[in-house]
């Protein structure tokens, strides 16, 4: 009988899957766009005591090259809907497309951020609380999500810092993610897809890494929960591993690293994998304490 592992690494970036609720506009550039996938309506016991849904902030990955979009992650935003959770997955400016890159990824995931949770409460009629949800992504998308959460680091003067998240109010679900972006540069990992995300090496452009480096905003101080399988050909499961060990070292308590053993690179984002039930548990895991601890 064949692998359903095998399966899902061929067919899960282009297998149709039920189109999204919703689709929002965050900003005015075609690619500032977003589907939000809403659970069933006849299921409540999934809801939070205050009848909300957790919010998943979903980032899709493909290093960040324009080849890639947020189509390829329905099959997965379909089946955490199905779970119970309201999956808002946005679209962003990506490095191979005129204008994008630097900065223009990093302005359109930090203003996707900072928009859209409201946008989802408002279009939904309040199904998700805007002030507390999940910041998740994969590959790619799992270190927008980790820069993202880590934006109360950045320098005061820069356009993407945000205030300190209140407990609570934030979480990160990291799926075989590039959590380390100039050891992304340096293993060459994508074809050097760092190098054209970011317009050079970090010889050339430290300054740039310095900002949009997951590592090197630590400590985020929110719990995050990475997700990697053990037989990824495409971002080392060595680099979750590391970034938790960092992360724990700066003084971030609530960093675990679930490494799934003969998972390859897209099985944590195939419903139809074996690696599917461990990756709906992180998200689980989030539930309900983020709501339940919000202001």
């Amino acid at each position: 009988m064949k692998d359903p592992r095998a399966r899902g690494r061929a067919d899960v970036l282009s297998r149709p899957a039920r189109p999204p609720d919703l689709v929002l506009r965050y900003g005015e550039h075609p690619d500032q766009v977003a589907d939000v996938h809403l659970p069933p309506r006849h299921q409540p016991e999934v809801a939070d005591r205050s009848g909300e849904f957790l919010l998943i902030m979903f980032m899709h990955g493909g290093f960040w090259r324009a080849e890639y979009d947020r189509g390829h992650t329905a099959p997965l935003a379909e089946a955490l809907a199905a779970a119970g959770f309201v999956v808002c997955a946005p679209e962003y400016r990506r490095s191979s497309a005129r204008g994008s890159g630097w900065p223009g990824t990093f302005d359109d995931v930090a203003a996707a951020v900072d928009r859209l949770p409201g946008l989802v409460a408002e279009a939904s009629g309040g199904l998700v609380d805007a002030r507390a949800f999940v910041l998740a992504g994969h590959s790619a998308g799992g270190h927008l999500a980790l820069w993202a959460a880590a934006r109360h680091r950045l320098p005061a003067d820069s356009a993407w810092r945000t205030g300190t998240p209140g407990p609570g109010q934030l979480a990160v679900v990291a799926l075989a993610a590039v959590s380390e972006l100039a050891e992304c540069q340096r293993q060459r990992l994508g074809d050097r897809a760092a190098d054209a995300l970011m317009g050079g090496t970090p010889d050339r452009h430290g300054d740039r890494y310095a900002l949009a480096d997951p590592v090197g905003l630590l400590p985020a101080g929110v719990p995050v929960r990475l997700v990697h399988g053990t037989a990824d050909d495409r971002v080392p499961h060595e680099m979750s591993v590391d970034y938790a060990a960092r992360a724990r070292l700066s003084g971030d308590d609530e960093v675990e690293c679930v490494l799934l053993e003969g998972a390859g690179h897209f099985d944590v984002i195939d419903p139809l994998s074996v690696a599917w039930p461990a990756v709906l548990a992180a998200f689980r895991r989030m539930h309900p304490p983020v709501l339940r601890t919000a202001p």
